[in-house]
């Protein structure tokens, strides 16, 4: 079952008139003068105001001490289509029963099918959009639940139809999820149409402090750029990061452009074989993670020129000048955040 709009919001129920204070001294039966009791007088504009939210809102966002949030509205059709050079892009998001792609499943999945201006980096015309929920054949956890409102009773019998899925992903030039690390192996391990497509990562693939953001989180970036949403739903999310990655970066290029031009980059799993005990809190610090398994430190490049950085400062700083090899693991944009490898060779620093 697909799904195409929102549910509407639950009228609020009117507030309960206060209880007065057990403490509150009995009402006096003293009269004042008439001309003894100030009345503050009531500004009309801000009487009108108080009838449009929009106003108020305005209003608030001009004095220094607030900042206004709105409600995030989904966008149908960007426009501006003209028959301009144009790639498709996909934002895509998943809800499954756990972390693991190769024992959890699939329950929810949403996508956002959209034309890019190659010249702008900006959306452009209809959105197509599809979403539907799939029963994973076992009871979804209660913190699943808990965190995403998905239950038993709303995937029971449910599957997410195969051909629109494949229809939609074979005309995307770039399928973009934010953690495709997570998304992009569950979504495989279902549809092997995705295998064969470029990904771009909108959590790894931009550098958010650098951009100047506090937090690379969805709901966060969202949030700086003036929105709140329901977030941990499908298509809500993809909503949320279609219309952040269409927002200027520092550089003024859209975040879609700037994944769009990282396609054509090839990223790099390095690992630093043979560190040195001594050198693991500064590994740690530059943002190395530890592979209990294989033991060893490693990091994700998404560059020549940052692998070449990243090699000068192991030498310098953990091997201590003495020659040595680290491990490397190259991955285009149809291999990069999938559980598949990518070519491994070695390289001395």
């Amino acid at each position: 079952m697909s799904f195409f709009g929102f549910e509407p919001e639950a009228a609020e129920k009117p507030a309960k008139p206060a209880k007065a204070s057990k403490l509150a001294s009995p009402p006096s039966t003293a009269v004042m003068p008439a001309e003894a009791v100030a009345v503050a007088p009531v500004a009309a504009p801000l009487v009108a105001q108080a009838s449009d939210p929009e106003a108020m809102a305005q209003v608030l966002a001009q004095h220094p001490d607030f900042r206004v949030l709105r409600r995030l509205q989904p966008v149908t059709d960007y426009g501006g289509l003209q028959g301009q050079a144009t790639q498709r892009v996909i934002v895509l998001d998943t809800e499954t029963t756990g972390l693991d792609s190769k024992s959890e499943k699939v329950i929810e999945l949403a996508m956002l099918s959209v034309l890019v201006d190659a010249a702008t980096g900006l959306p452009v015309g209809p959105v197509s959009i599809y979403e539907s929920f799939e029963d994973p054949g076992k009871p979804i956890p209660a913190q699943i639940t808990e965190i995403t409102g998905i239950d038993d009773s709303m995937v029971q019998g449910q599957r997410i139809d195969d051909a629109a899925v494949n229809a939609l992903v074979q005309e995307a030039d770039l399928v973009v999820a934010h953690n495709a690390g997570f998304d992009r192996p569950f979504v495989e391990a279902r549809w092997p149409v995705f295998a064969g497509k470029a990904w771009g990562c909108s959590f790894q693939g931009i550098d958010w402090k650098k951009e100047g953001s506090g937090s690379a989180k969805l709901e966060f970036l969202a949030s700086e750029r003036g929105w709140f949403y329901d977030a941990h739903r499908a298509q809500v999310d993809c909503h949320a990061l279609l219309q952040v990655l269409a927002s200027p970066l520092a550089d003024g290029q859209s975040g879609l452009a700037r994944l769009l031009t990282g396609a054509d980059q090839t990223r790099y799993k390095l690992r630093a074989t043979g560190a040195p005990f001594e050198a693991k809190d500064k590994l740690k610090a530059r943002g190395y993670r530890w592979d209990g398994e294989g033991r060893v430190w490693w990091c994700s490049l998404g560059s020549d020129a940052l692998l070449d950085a990243e090699c000068a400062w192991l030498r310098a700083e953990v091997y201590g000048q003495r020659s040595a090899r680290v491990q490397l693991e190259a991955m285009d944009s149809r291999v990069q955040f999938s559980s598949r490898s990518g070519a491994l060779s070695e390289r001395s620093v």
